[in-house]
């Protein structure tokens, strides 16, 4: 697919992108970029395999720059994500992408797009803008997510959902590297080293690395509550094992002297008084509940029960 960046984009054929005036936007598969690659000038021989992209980045060539993008897939940030290449000049920009990842972002720029003074700064930007566009209501609801973990895990740590918990850390994760990814791309374009961009166009970068350091700020402060969520949990089982040893302390302790008592008189002397005494057996089942009353009242007022 070509476009031509107009008041929207506009589609055209491959020779309209080279001989009218205007700049470009081009869509091809690897088979069609070794076909046509030489049409673009670029000046640049690129290898691709598209399957070993493994980050977003942009290089700098003295005729163009050329850069991969590995996006997350949002949908199931656990998968492989979405990979293409792209190399741009001043005349416009070329993506290499064997799926239809570029065409869905570039189709809904086309459909929700006019432009006043329509560039390719300004193309560039929404299209950095389109893959992070619905990223903050996924914090917010990532937050939410988190906030419900927290009150499970202050309700009963039996009830803590530890595997999603650590789901969303991994996502988070995730996001984090891409947004520094993409201040990197976007602080390199913005330096505009071969001039390809007019100086005027250049804030469509610099509001774009602002966006991106606010997500990873957010990114970031979310990762850490996962952290803190995980050290409440930890913090959750001690406490609950310290009531358990508690409760088994106590139980020890009251027993303890009943045990003595059970052992002293289990040895059945001949001479003991208390054997042929009628009241023997009373006296020792009322010093056994005397025992444990006192126990329980000195373990509640020290609240150990």
């Amino acid at each position: 697919m070509y476009y031509l960046i107009k008041k929207t984009l506009e589609e055209c054929s491959l020779k309209d992108c080279l001989t009218l005036d205007g700049q470009y936007v081009a869509i091809l598969n690897t088979s069609e970029w070794e076909n046509e690659k030489d049409s673009f000038d670029l000046g640049i021989d690129m290898d691709l395999n598209l399957n070993e992209i493994h980050n977003t980045k942009v290089e700098v060539n003295i005729d163009s720059l050329t850069g991969t993008f590995l996006i997350p897939n949002r949908e199931d940030m656990s998968g492989d994500g979405f990979r293409f290449a792209f190399a741009l000049d001043e005349k416009g920009i070329v993506f290499i992408d064997d799926s239809d990842t570029v065409q869905c972002i570039v189709g809904k720029i086309k459909s929700s797009r006019q432009w006043q003074l329509p560039c390719l700064e300004r193309f560039v930007y929404d299209f950095l803008e389109q893959i992070v566009h619905t990223d903050m209501q996924m914090m917010e609801k990532a937050e939410t997510e988190l906030d419900e973990i927290e009150k499970e895990i202050l309700e009963g740590v039996d009830k803590a959902p530890l595997k999603h918990l650590t789901e969303i850390r991994g996502d988070i994760r995730k996001l984090r590297i891409h947004y520094e990814q993409l201040i990197d791309l976007s602080q390199e374009l913005e330096e505009n080293e071969n001039d390809f961009f007019k100086e005027e166009n250049l804030r469509y970068f610099h509001m774009f690395t602002n966006r991106m350091a606010r997500l990873h700020d957010i990114a970031a402060s979310l990762r850490d509550y996962t952290v803190q969520l995980g050290d409440l949990y930890q913090s959750q089982i001690d406490l609950k094992q310290n009531h358990i040893m508690t409760i088994l302390t106590v139980v020890t302790a009251i027993f303890m002297p009943l045990t003595l008592i059970v052992g002293w008189y289990g040895m059945n002397f001949k001479y003991m008084p208390e054997l042929n005494s009628p009241l023997g057996y009373p006296i020792v089942i009322a010093i056994s509940i005397a025992i444990v009353v006192v126990c329980l009242i000195i373990f509640k007022k020290k609240n150990w029960l």
